[in-house]
């Protein structure tokens, strides 16, 4: 395991199957605070993964129903039954990821959050990264914002390293300190080809056990 300096703490968004540098985040501070409090940001990590499908990245994104108004906190965002998600979710998993090492392995754990209804986009995400977090062997310590924590009483405390913006979609190269791709076994890629920070679930269901070592 390659050797880092830690980060006093984090402060992340929830999202949605995160990718694997927001769980390098997670596992690198000594502590991280999940932001609550926030206003919804449509096209980020908060409803949306990146998984890859035979014929490439796809983005898997949760319906919400509409926010009430341009100032609903992220914790009072409601799922949407709008496409039957669930099921288009868990058969997109399988697609990607039913030959890989691991997936059948951990499949049952996944299951019931794409067949037992849910209410709230935030809870949804933060049952997802607990069971997570378990399988992959990690014990964060973690905690979750009390108010909305502005930017700048963030750039004022170095031991907080704001990621709620940063870790996007849209991201080009790594921000967490420390932390560098290396290339693993993906199910319909070589090495060469390797396609970095996907969903933490390429990387459980390809490596299984060794994820941790790669965070």
């Amino acid at each position: 395991m390659d050797t880092y300096i830690e980060q006093s703490k984090y402060l992340l968004s929830c999202s949605y199957l995160a990718p694997v540098e927001w769980y390098a985040a997670l596992h690198r501070s000594k502590s991280c605070i999940i932001e609550q409090h926030e206003y919804y940001v449509k096209q980020t990590y908060r409803n949306r993964c990146r998984i890859l499908m035979p014929d490439g990245p796809q983005d898997l994104v949760v319906p919400i129903e509409k926010p009430t108004s341009d100032n609903s906190s992220i914790r009072d965002i409601r799922l949407s039954d709008h496409g039957n998600w669930r099921h288009h979710h868990w058969n997109a998993l399988r697609t990607a990821y039913g030959k890989t090492p691991f997936f059948e392995y951990y499949a049952d754990d996944f299951y019931p959050f794409y067949h037992e209804p849910c209410t709230f986009l935030f809870d949804f995400n933060e049952r997802l990264r607990q069971t997570i977090c378990t399988l992959i062997d990690m014990e964060p310590v973690v905690e979750y914002s009390t108010h909305y924590v502005k930017p700048i009483d963030i750039s004022i405390d170095t031991e907080v390293a704001d990621m709620r913006q940063t870790i996007n979609p849209r991201q080009k190269g790594t921000v967490v300190r420390g932390y560098k791709p290396r290339p693993y076994y993906q199910m319909f890629t070589t090495l060469d080809a390797f396609r970095p920070n996907l969903s933490i679930v390429d990387l459980l269901f390809n490596m299984g056990p060794e994820s941790i070592l790669y965070l």
